[in-house]
Order: C-alpha cells, then sequence, then structure tokens
C-alpha cells in the first residue's frame, strides 16, 4: 500500500501508453512511459470512472469478451463513460497481483481510486451491460 493513503485507496500513480487505437495500454518495463494521475483530490476530481480490462493476448476468451465490451460501449454513445485501460497480464503482473486479479478476463471499474465493481470471466454483452448498468447512459 502506497503510504499516506487510505485502506481503500488502491490506485494513485500508474504508468500508461496509448496504443495504435487510443486505448491506454499499461507498458512493460523499460519502454516509454506516459505518467497519468488516477485521484480524488480536492484539487483534482477524475470525471470519468476507470475501466481496467485485465486480459491475456493468447486467450481465445479475452478477445471474444474485448469484443463484447466494444459492443456495450458502443451501443448508445457510451465511449466516453469511462477511461479504458487494458492491462496485460503478462506485461504487468504488479498490478494483478495489486488488483488481486486471479483469472483472465477481468473488468474492474475504479473510481475515486476505490474498486467500484468487478466482474470475472464475463460470459456475455448482456452479463457485461447488466454489470456496467449504474454508469452507463
Amino acid at each position: 500500500m502506497l503510504s499516506g493513503t487510505s485502506s481503500q485507496s488502491i490506485l494513485s500513480k500508474v504508468r500508461f501508453k496509448r496504443t495504435a487505437l487510443g486505448v491506454p495500454s499499461v507498458p512493460a518495463a523499460g519502454r516509454e512511459r506516459r505518467y497519468v494521475v488516477i485521484s480524488s483530490g480536492a484539487s483534482s476530481v477524475q470525471k470519468q470512472p476507470g475501466l481496467v480490462f485485465f486480459y491475456s493476448p493468447v486467450s481465445g476468451s479475452c478477445r471474444r469478451v474485448d469484443g463484447f465490451l466494444a459492443q456495450v460501449l458502443q451501443r448508445r454513445r457510451n465511449h466516453g463513460t469511462f477511461k479504458l485501460y487494458r492491462v496485460d497480464e503478462k506485461e504487468r503482473p504488479d498490478l494483478v497481483e495489486r488488483f488481486g486479479v486471479a483469472t483472465t478476463p477481468t473488468l474492474l471499474v475504479v473510481e475515486h481510486q476505490v474498486v467500484r465493481a468487478r466482474l470475472e470471466r464475463p460470459r456475455g454483452c448482456r452479463e457485461i451491460e447488466s454489470f456496467l448498468a449504474p454508469w452507463l447512459k
């Protein structure tokens, strides 16, 4: 746990880079990095909740869930509802451990440095849509 943070505080500073599609991805160690601060301090209020997608690039179910997620966010124009972070479990095992991810694919909603919701191994669009319903338009 980071010093000076509450016990429910999850993430204060994580390094991200943009992929070809413009979606932030967490890089492996030694690559070019860009800092994004997720905080709920009085001076900087997070406008969008973070949607963290833990995946494995070799898993067919992860690729399928990626398509389901894109479809759910495309419906009713929810692209800007979340700040989407894609975390490869092989490149960032430290984040997998920090968030307690036991299996991939896993979706987490992080709001004000607290994990508000967790969905492991979603099986379809309806399950993802009902999981994200409190935040969708």
